[in-house]
């Protein structure tokens, strides 16, 4: 009989060991690429990215609200960075992360 309560005994020792080994391990993976620099995504995308569990008009209501914001906080970094003319509108649709006349 000890056989079977020493191979228990292993078991629970693994499940208590094993959940500390995968909390240490992730910690040294980011420090390692350290040459990589995330691309931003745009404020297109990340309006996309909102609004994909909606559908109809509540999709495209959330859209519009999210690419106004986007506007709104595009022409405040244009303004910000004294941006006039014809470069504060390529700024903007820069900004976007687009032309600005797509809807969806």
């Amino acid at each position: 009989m000890k056989l079977p309560s020493a191979a228990v005994a292993a078991s629970l020792v693994c499940l208590i060991i094993a959940p500390v080994f995968a909390q240490t391990a992730p910690t040294t993976a980011p420090a390692a690429p350290t040459g990589t620099v995330p691309v931003p995504a745009t404020k297109r995308v990340t309006c996309l990215a909102t609004t994909q569990s909606l559908k109809g008009q509540d999709k495209r209501d959330q859209m519009q609200l999210c690419m106004a914001q986007a506007r709104v906080d595009c022409l405040k970094q244009a303004i910000d960075q004294k941006v006039v003319g014809e470069p504060r509108k390529s700024f903007i649709k820069t900004c976007l992360g687009g032309d600005g006349t797509e809807q969806q």
